[in-house]
């Protein structure tokens, strides 16, 4: 009796130090991308100003005059462009850390698999940088703007609301296009798979097509503009959650048949 007492004393001691060390590793991994947000930051204020010069020559703001409404609207400018040159790093470091982080509960050729979602989470933010910009930043601005001439207002527009604007569109979408990583990534760490996924199918469409009205204007052919290649990107995802799965099992099989169960 005493001692299985001791043993499971140890066993709760050894089961606290795994846990408190996963804590730690997890906190050192935050704390590595918090430094390179706040180097990404630092490289964005530089590259902010030709940002900057190369949207005020782009359509459809090239010739119209924007106002500064407020002292600090200039300063406020550049770090929201400093923010989202800086999740261009940001992200697929992210990506790299949390792989880094279950690394060690991976087996070899899963760890290959799963380092390949780095670079891939970059493409797909850079697509969805370029889906939000020409094709539903236009579409959101053009209608905003004949709500405005309907009206009879006459339009003056601050720099930072206009901007702001922008983003708000930008990178919101920019990073539901991450969608098929998360999901690929979740997937090969064993965490979701694509059964579970087709049953969450009509949860994942409403609140999806919510977030398409969110960030759009409000008219029913924006909404599913946005809407619907949300809802491709799902079943993407869910696609590519299977090819996962399925490696996955017959990784599986094979290891039963050559060790046993």
């Amino acid at each position: 009796m005493l001692n299985e007492s001791k043993s499971e004393e140890l066993s709760r001691e050894e089961l606290a130090m795994t846990l408190f060390e996963h804590i730690g590793e997890l906190r050192k991994r935050i704390i590595y991308i918090l430094i390179v947000l706040v180097l990404g930051l630092i490289l964005g204020l530089f590259l902010a100003d030709p940002a900057y010069s190369y949207l005020m020559s782009q359509e459809p703001v090239n010739g119209m005059k924007l106002h500064a409404l407020s002292l600090w609207d200039g300063i406020g400018l550049y770090m929201k462009f400093a923010l989202v040159i800086a999740l261009l790093f940001v992200i697929p470091f992210a990506f790299f850390q949390l792989w880094a982080f279950v690394k060690p509960a991976l087996r070899e050729r899963e760890q290959r698999a799963a380092l390949t979602f780095v670079p891939m989470a970059l493409v797909l933010f850079l697509g969805g940088l370029s889906f939000s910009y020409f094709v539903v930043f236009p579409m959101a601005f053009n209608f905003t703007t004949d709500v405005a001439t309907h009206l009879g207002l006459e339009e003056t527009y601050g720099v930072t609301q206009y901007f702001s604007f922008l983003f708000s569109v930008l990178i919101p979408i920019s990073l539901l296009f991450e969608l098929p990583i998360v999901i690929m990534f979740l997937t090969q760490i064993r965490i979701l798979n694509p059964v579970r996924l087709r049953k969450m199918r009509r949860l994942a469409y409403l609140i999806l097509v919510v977030l398409g009205t969110m960030i759009t204007p409000p008219d029913f052919i924006s909404d599913m503009l946005v809407a619907v290649p949300m809802i491709i990107l799902y079943e993407i995802s869910v696609f590519l959650s299977g090819v996962v799965y399925r490696k996955q099992q017959a990784r599986d099989a094979a290891w039963e048949e050559e060790f046993g169960t």
